[in-house]
């Protein structure tokens, strides 16, 4: 969506031209973002056309009923084959909303978990697959960068919870290189038949190019 010197050709912008296509007057169909990814991250999302279908999502999501999964190459050598990281996540300290922290000193912890699983090694990167139980803001980023292998690129997160770059205002990446994570499942109840559907997409050629 758009946010500080964003504002044009975001997803938000793209969906709504869209969706003005459709009616007689622009605005009548408003894009019902559900959840959102950062602007570096690739992958799948799921946005409604009406007011009752992104209501229930929603609250599905809110729940803990989407299943989303993600995968991402991060750094170093992960020792173990499956792991799940509950560490509570709050806003930095350095009070710049956009960053999060699992530290001691975070504002506002709130609980958080993800489920690692190891997938491929390589020299000095692996690649894995991170479910999601909770959904705060760059959860993955900041759970890998705790435990010692931070997502490939990341521009904000080092090891162990380090800060590499400090955000400019508006909170967005000054990168143009983006970091290795890609949402590569999704799976939630339709809002209007209640089956469950259930998404893949796999990560595209960037993902590979470090």
């Amino acid at each position: 969506h758009p946010v500080g010197e964003f504002q044009s050709e975001t997803l938000t912008n793209c969906l709504q031209n869209h969706l003005d296509q459709q009616t007689a007057a622009q605005g009548l169909l408003r894009a019902g973002i559900v959840h959102r990814l950062d602007r570096m991250t690739s992958g799948l999302m799921v946005v409604t056309k009406e007011h009752q279908s992104h209501r229930l999502i929603s609250l599905d999501f809110q729940s803990g009923q989407m299943k989303k999964s993600y995968v991402a190459m991060v750094e170093g050598r992960v020792a173990f084959d499956e792991r799940v990281i509950d560490l509570p996540i709050g806003q930095h300290p350095l009070g710049r909303s956009v960053l999060m922290s699992v530290g001691l000193d975070a504002w506002r912890p709130r609980k958080a978990r993800t489920k690692v699983t190891v997938l491929k090694r390589r020299a000095g990167l692996t690649l894995v697959q991170c479910q999601l139980y909770t959904g705060r803001n760059h959860q993955i980023r900041v759970h890998m960068s705790a435990i010692g292998h931070p997502v490939l690129g990341d521009e904000f997160y080092g090891l162990h919870g380090e800060i590499r770059s400090p955000p400019r205002d508006g909170g967005e990446s000054r990168s143009s290189h983006r970091h290795a994570l890609h949402a590569a499942g999704l799976g939630f109840v339709h809002p209007v038949f209640g089956t469950w559907l259930r998404f893949r997409s796999a990560p595209k050629v960037d993902f590979f190019c470090w």
